[in-house]
């Protein structure tokens, strides 16, 4: 899978919905009905983070939630590609882009959205055919008027912002033309996911898919 084509996969999967749900799992018995929750509430591609261990198994149990499209974030390595891909992920986020991850992912089929945060390596992916990128970390990295500045000269490449976005300032990045969605942890609080809160996390879910862009 050519990165142009991996590139027109993750923008399709982003259009889905103006969030894409970041987890952090800390028990896989609560990746299906998380998975449920989200997607009830309008939220359909959800991106499961390889930060805990039980992280590929949590992808294994949300690969089978109907209407669900799990991805697998946190991608570092072209093992962690590999890994994702046999979990059931449909899609891998990376929070920057490297050579060998770049290969693993054409080379396994894993489409792929790699970060990006300068202008430099905005074009470096874009020269390679990635024209949907991360951007990461959005709110460190001077928010939404840095997304729009390089928005200005190089309008051809999207993107999905993560890393500090809240309810509060994901307007600010849902309404600028290169943004197709962000990234955001809010609509699955620890908390709630310990309690089993299902009803409320699909309430925040609903309320994450109502944001304009």
């Amino acid at each position: 899978m050519t990165p142009m084509a991996q590139s027109a996969v993750t923008r399709e999967i982003a259009a889905q919905a103006p969030i894409i749900p970041v987890l952090v799992l800390e028990d896989a018995a609560h990746a299906a009905p998380l998975a449920h929750a989200l997607v009830a509430g309008g939220l359909p591609a959800l991106e499961v983070t390889l930060r805990t261990d039980c992280a590929l198994d949590a992808i294994r149990a949300m690969a089978d939630v109907p209407g669900g499209i799990v991805g697998a974030g946190t991608l570092l390595t072209p093992d962690d590609i590999r890994a994702a891909k046999q979990a059931g992920a449909k899609f891998g986020v990376s929070p920057g882009a490297t050579p060998r991850l770049i290969a693993a992912s054409v080379e396994i089929g894993l489409p792929l959205l790699p970060g990006a945060v300068t202008a430099s390596e905005v074009m470096a992916l874009w020269e390679q055919g990635y024209d949907m990128l991360k951007f990461f970390p959005a709110e460190a990295a001077g928010g939404a008027p840095a997304l729009k500045s390089i928005g200005g000269p190089i309008p051809q490449v999207s993107f999905c912002p993560t890393g500090g976005i809240t309810p509060q300032n994901a307007p600010s990045y849902l309404g600028l033309p290169n943004v197709i969605c962000a990234g955001g942890s809010w609509v699955a609080p620890k908390e709630m996911v310990a309690a089993g809160d299902w009803a409320g996390i699909t309430a925040l879910a609903a309320a994450a898919a109502g944001l304009a862009r």
